[in-house]
Protein backbone atom coordinates (compact mmCIF):
# COMPACT_ATOMS: atom_id res chain seq x y z
CA UNK A 1 0.00 0.00 0.00
CA UNK A 2 1.27 3.49 -0.75
CA UNK A 3 0.33 7.12 -1.11
CA UNK A 4 -1.02 6.62 -4.65
CA UNK A 5 -3.78 4.37 -3.28
CA UNK A 6 -4.92 7.08 -0.87
CA UNK A 7 -4.83 9.65 -3.68
CA UNK A 8 -7.02 7.36 -5.78
CA UNK A 9 -9.59 7.15 -2.99
CA UNK A 10 -9.58 10.94 -2.78
CA UNK A 11 -9.97 11.35 -6.54
CA UNK A 12 -12.92 8.98 -6.78
CA UNK A 13 -14.85 10.73 -4.03
CA UNK A 14 -14.12 14.38 -4.92
CA UNK A 15 -17.22 16.43 -5.62
CA UNK A 16 -19.71 14.00 -4.02
CA UNK A 17 -21.27 15.89 -1.10
CA UNK A 18 -24.85 14.65 -0.85
CA UNK A 19 -26.46 11.76 1.01
CA UNK A 20 -26.82 8.87 -1.41
CA UNK A 21 -30.31 7.56 -1.92
CA UNK A 22 -29.28 3.93 -1.79
CA UNK A 23 -27.35 4.08 1.49
CA UNK A 24 -27.84 4.97 5.13
CA UNK A 25 -24.59 6.57 6.23
CA UNK A 26 -26.11 7.54 9.61
CA UNK A 27 -22.84 7.19 11.48
CA UNK A 28 -22.80 10.43 13.45
CA UNK A 29 -26.49 10.81 14.15
CA UNK A 30 -27.67 10.56 17.74
CA UNK A 31 -29.09 7.04 17.60
CA UNK A 32 -30.82 5.51 20.61
CA UNK A 33 -30.36 1.77 20.84
CA UNK A 34 -31.95 -0.71 23.19
CA UNK A 35 -30.19 -3.96 24.11
CA UNK A 36 -30.95 -6.60 21.50
CA UNK A 37 -32.86 -9.72 22.39
CA UNK A 38 -31.13 -12.97 21.49
CA UNK A 39 -33.11 -15.24 19.21
CA UNK A 40 -32.59 -18.97 18.86
CA UNK A 41 -29.66 -19.77 16.57
CA UNK A 42 -30.14 -20.81 12.96
CA UNK A 43 -29.51 -24.42 12.00
CA UNK A 44 -28.84 -23.93 8.26
CA UNK A 45 -25.98 -26.09 7.04
CA UNK A 46 -24.83 -23.96 4.08
CA UNK A 47 -24.82 -20.38 2.84
CA UNK A 48 -27.17 -21.42 0.05
CA UNK A 49 -29.64 -22.75 2.61
CA UNK A 50 -29.43 -19.51 4.56
CA UNK A 51 -30.13 -17.58 1.36
CA UNK A 52 -33.23 -19.64 0.60
CA UNK A 53 -34.48 -19.17 4.15
CA UNK A 54 -33.99 -15.41 3.90
CA UNK A 55 -35.91 -15.31 0.60
CA UNK A 56 -38.95 -16.74 2.39
CA UNK A 57 -38.46 -14.85 5.65
CA UNK A 58 -41.44 -12.93 7.08
CA UNK A 59 -40.08 -12.41 10.61
CA UNK A 60 -40.39 -8.62 10.42
CA UNK A 61 -42.25 -5.97 8.44
CA UNK A 62 -39.36 -5.38 6.04
CA UNK A 63 -40.53 -8.45 4.13
CA UNK A 64 -43.69 -6.62 3.08
CA UNK A 65 -41.87 -3.96 1.09
CA UNK A 66 -38.94 -5.82 -0.40
CA UNK A 67 -38.42 -6.52 -4.08
CA UNK A 68 -35.61 -8.97 -3.38
CA UNK A 69 -33.86 -10.04 -0.21
CA UNK A 70 -30.09 -9.57 -0.12
CA UNK A 71 -28.37 -12.44 1.74
CA UNK A 72 -24.83 -11.51 0.69
CA UNK A 73 -22.23 -12.68 -1.79
CA UNK A 74 -18.54 -13.27 -2.33
CA UNK A 75 -15.92 -15.86 -1.51
CA UNK A 76 -17.27 -18.72 0.63
CA UNK A 77 -13.87 -19.25 2.23
CA UNK A 78 -13.01 -15.61 2.87
CA UNK A 79 -10.15 -14.01 4.69
CA UNK A 80 -12.39 -10.98 5.31
CA UNK A 81 -16.09 -10.58 6.09
CA UNK A 82 -17.57 -7.15 5.38
CA UNK A 83 -20.75 -6.22 7.25
CA UNK A 84 -22.82 -3.20 6.24
CA UNK A 85 -26.12 -1.89 7.54
CA UNK A 86 -28.83 -2.83 5.06
CA UNK A 87 -29.75 -2.95 1.37
CA UNK A 88 -30.52 0.24 -0.54
CA UNK A 89 -32.56 0.83 -3.68
CA UNK A 90 -30.17 -0.85 -6.14
CA UNK A 91 -29.56 -3.77 -3.80
CA UNK A 92 -33.30 -4.30 -3.33
CA UNK A 93 -33.72 -4.32 -7.11
CA UNK A 94 -30.85 -6.72 -7.87
CA UNK A 95 -30.66 -8.89 -4.75
CA UNK A 96 -26.91 -8.12 -4.50
CA UNK A 97 -25.15 -6.17 -1.72
CA UNK A 98 -23.23 -2.93 -2.28
CA UNK A 99 -23.94 -2.40 -5.98
CA UNK A 100 -25.11 1.23 -5.81
CA UNK A 101 -22.92 4.33 -5.88
CA UNK A 102 -21.68 3.84 -2.32
CA UNK A 103 -21.04 0.18 -3.12
CA UNK A 104 -18.99 1.09 -6.17
CA UNK A 105 -16.99 3.49 -4.04
CA UNK A 106 -16.43 0.74 -1.47
CA UNK A 107 -15.00 -1.48 -4.20
CA UNK A 108 -12.27 1.13 -4.73
CA UNK A 109 -11.36 0.72 -1.06
CA UNK A 110 -10.93 -3.00 -1.54
CA UNK A 111 -8.93 -2.57 -4.74
CA UNK A 112 -6.62 -0.19 -2.89
CA UNK A 113 -5.74 -2.99 -0.46
CA UNK A 114 -5.76 -5.60 -3.23
CA UNK A 115 -8.84 -7.56 -2.13
CA UNK A 116 -11.68 -8.74 -4.38
CA UNK A 117 -15.23 -9.89 -3.74
CA UNK A 118 -14.68 -13.07 -5.72
CA UNK A 119 -11.30 -14.03 -4.34
CA UNK A 120 -10.95 -12.61 -0.85
CA UNK A 121 -14.04 -11.38 0.96
CA UNK A 122 -17.73 -12.03 1.57
CA UNK A 123 -20.03 -9.02 1.94
CA UNK A 124 -23.42 -8.82 3.60
CA UNK A 125 -25.55 -6.57 5.80
CA UNK A 126 -27.08 -6.58 9.27
CA UNK A 127 -30.59 -6.68 7.79
CA UNK A 128 -31.23 -8.52 4.56
CA UNK A 129 -34.19 -6.47 3.28
CA UNK A 130 -34.36 -2.76 2.51
CA UNK A 131 -35.85 -0.53 5.22
CA UNK A 132 -38.36 1.97 3.77
CA UNK A 133 -36.91 5.35 2.79
CA UNK A 134 -33.48 3.91 3.58
CA UNK A 135 -33.95 4.63 7.27
CA UNK A 136 -31.86 2.87 9.90
CA UNK A 137 -33.20 -0.59 10.74
CA UNK A 138 -35.34 -0.83 13.87
CA UNK A 139 -34.37 -2.95 16.85
CA UNK A 140 -36.99 -5.58 16.07
CA UNK A 141 -35.75 -5.81 12.48
CA UNK A 142 -32.16 -6.27 13.62
CA UNK A 143 -33.25 -8.90 16.15
CA UNK A 144 -35.11 -10.81 13.43
CA UNK A 145 -32.16 -10.77 11.02
CA UNK A 146 -29.18 -11.17 13.34
CA UNK A 147 -29.35 -15.00 13.56
CA UNK A 148 -28.79 -15.14 9.78
CA UNK A 149 -25.59 -13.13 10.09
CA UNK A 150 -24.41 -15.11 13.10
CA UNK A 151 -24.85 -18.36 11.20
CA UNK A 152 -23.11 -16.92 8.15
CA UNK A 153 -20.13 -16.06 10.34
CA UNK A 154 -20.09 -19.58 11.79
CA UNK A 155 -20.00 -21.07 8.30
CA UNK A 156 -17.59 -18.57 6.75
CA UNK A 157 -15.07 -18.45 9.61
CA UNK A 158 -13.37 -15.25 8.37
CA UNK A 159 -10.01 -14.19 9.76
CA UNK A 160 -11.11 -10.55 10.09
CA UNK A 161 -14.48 -8.74 10.14
CA UNK A 162 -14.89 -5.19 8.82
CA UNK A 163 -17.96 -3.32 10.12
CA UNK A 164 -19.16 -0.42 7.96
CA UNK A 165 -21.11 2.10 9.98
CA UNK A 166 -22.42 2.46 13.50
CA UNK A 167 -25.47 0.22 13.01
CA UNK A 168 -23.22 -2.68 12.01
CA UNK A 169 -20.98 -2.17 15.04
CA UNK A 170 -23.95 -1.86 17.40
CA UNK A 171 -25.73 -4.90 16.06
CA UNK A 172 -22.78 -7.26 15.90
CA UNK A 173 -20.87 -6.14 18.99
CA UNK A 174 -23.48 -4.35 21.10
CA UNK A 175 -21.51 -1.09 20.99
CA UNK A 176 -23.50 2.14 20.93
CA UNK A 177 -20.77 4.79 21.14
CA UNK A 178 -20.05 7.09 18.23
CA UNK A 179 -17.83 5.80 15.46
CA UNK A 180 -15.28 8.44 16.40
CA UNK A 181 -14.84 6.61 19.70
CA UNK A 182 -15.16 3.07 18.31
CA UNK A 183 -12.77 3.12 15.39
CA UNK A 184 -9.07 2.59 16.01
CA UNK A 185 -9.71 0.37 19.03
CA UNK A 186 -9.37 -3.39 19.38
CA UNK A 187 -12.63 -5.31 19.01
CA UNK A 188 -13.43 -8.96 18.47
CA UNK A 189 -16.41 -11.18 17.75
CA UNK A 190 -15.97 -14.62 19.34
CA UNK A 191 -12.22 -14.33 18.90
CA UNK A 192 -12.33 -12.88 15.38
CA UNK A 193 -10.69 -9.42 15.14
CA UNK A 194 -13.15 -6.70 14.15
CA UNK A 195 -12.25 -3.39 12.50
CA UNK A 196 -14.88 -0.64 12.65
CA UNK A 197 -14.90 2.17 10.09
CA UNK A 198 -17.27 4.63 8.45
CA UNK A 199 -19.91 3.60 5.94
CA UNK A 200 -18.84 4.57 2.39
CA UNK A 201 -21.96 6.72 2.02
CA UNK A 202 -20.87 8.74 5.05
CA UNK A 203 -17.44 9.24 3.50
CA UNK A 204 -18.92 10.39 0.21
CA UNK A 205 -20.80 13.17 1.93
CA UNK A 206 -18.00 14.06 4.35
CA UNK A 207 -14.70 13.87 2.52
CA UNK A 208 -12.63 14.51 5.65
CA UNK A 209 -13.37 10.91 6.67
CA UNK A 210 -11.19 9.49 3.88
CA UNK A 211 -7.98 9.65 5.90
CA UNK A 212 -9.31 7.74 8.94
CA UNK A 213 -10.87 5.15 6.64
CA UNK A 214 -7.49 4.64 5.00
CA UNK A 215 -5.96 4.02 8.43
CA UNK A 216 -8.67 1.45 9.15
CA UNK A 217 -8.07 -0.30 5.84
CA UNK A 218 -4.37 -0.51 6.61
CA UNK A 219 -5.30 -2.10 9.93
CA UNK A 220 -7.34 -4.72 8.05
CA UNK A 221 -4.33 -5.63 5.92
CA UNK A 222 -2.10 -5.84 8.99
CA UNK A 223 -4.51 -8.20 10.72
CA UNK A 224 -4.82 -10.36 7.60
CA UNK A 225 -1.05 -10.57 7.28
CA UNK A 226 -0.77 -11.63 10.92
CA UNK A 227 -3.31 -14.42 10.38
Amino acid sequence: MHEESLKELYRLSDGVHRLLDESYGGDERSLRFKPLKKEVGLAAQSLEEIGKTIEKCTKCNLAKGRTKSVPGEGNHNPSLLVVGEGPGRDEDRTGRPFVGQAGNYFETWMKAIKLSREGDFFITNIVKCRPPENRDPLNEEIEACLPYLERQIELLQPRVILCLGRVAAYSLLGLSESLTLLRGKKHNYHGIPVVITYHPAAVLRNLTLRAPVWEDLKKVTRLLSEG
